[in-house]
């Protein structure tokens, strides 16, 4: 497997250690990587709107002018699939991790099992991203990314398939569409399936998507999809400091 990985740091000694670690890390597991070094934000930005195919980015957050942080948001804003790993010497931004969707947090001086863990959990994550279903929609067979679906419709025998632009209706029944989705869709209506990624929040009776559509929510499924919700953003986060809350 090939990997673009973005290295953007102040800090030239600091990309050179971090560089050196990826390589290590790439040499173990088999990958090839063309590592690419930033010493600026800006001057990642002003490339990646040339490219846009970086697929990992160890972002340092303590930076003049235009901060992590807010490099951060602006990818995300554009792009959800990169693998944002922050690497910094202040466990200040913990809160602002959570809001651009980082993979994890990492404190220097950064060692190099615990950036190989992250690497591999990216790697994990973007291959999931790149799993698709083969559904027939009328006499058309259609190619869905499993990561594009917020949720799944069942209405009178036939399945609504909404995802983040589009739907599709098929002929599968809603539990065969659980069994195909598997485990990062939750069953919260005896008629819908909620794809975990872009659920919002939970209330008592509905689901609500962080596009602001919203799906019913029944009472004896409450507990379960609550639990599966927490579970699934409960991946550690900074081990540094003994936290567990991702």
């Amino acid at each position: 497997m090939d990997y673009k990985i973005a290295i953007c740091d102040d800090e030239q000694n600091q990309i050179k250690y971090l560089s050196g670690l990826v390589k290590s890390w790439a040499g173990r597991c088999g990958y090839t990587v063309r590592i690419v070094p930033f010493l600026s934000a800006e001057a990642f930005w002003f490339q990646y709107e040339e490219e846009k195919d970086y697929e990992i980015l160890l972002l340092d957050i303590e930076m003049e002018q235009m901060n992590g942080i807010e490099l951060a948001s602006k990818l995300r804003a554009d792009d959800e699939m990169i693998q944002i790993i922050f690497i910094t010497g202040y466990p200040d931004y913990i809160a602002q991790g959570y809001e651009v969707a980082a993979l994890h947090y990492l404190m220097k001086p950064v060692r190099a099992e615990k950036l190989s863990e992250v690497l591999n959990r990216a790697v994990r994550k973007l291959h999931k991203k790149e799993r698709s279903i083969l559904v027939w929609c009328d006499k058309d067979c259609q190619r869905i990314l499993i990561h594009t679906i917020v949720y799944v419709e069942v209405f009178s025998h036939k399945v609504t398939i909404y995802t983040t632009d589009h739907e599709y209706n098929t002929k599968r029944s809603i539990t065969e569409m659980e069994q195909l989705l598997g485990g990062d869709f939750i069953r919260c209506h005896r008629s819908y399936l909620a794809g975990l990624k872009h659920i919002a929040r939970m209330t008592k009776n509905a689901v609500v998507f962080e596009d602001g559509r919203s799906i019913p929510l029944s009472r004896g499924a409450y507990h379960m999809a609550n639990q599966a919700f927490i579970q699934y953003y409960k991946e550690p986060y900074i081990e540094e400091t003994g936290r567990t809350d991702r």
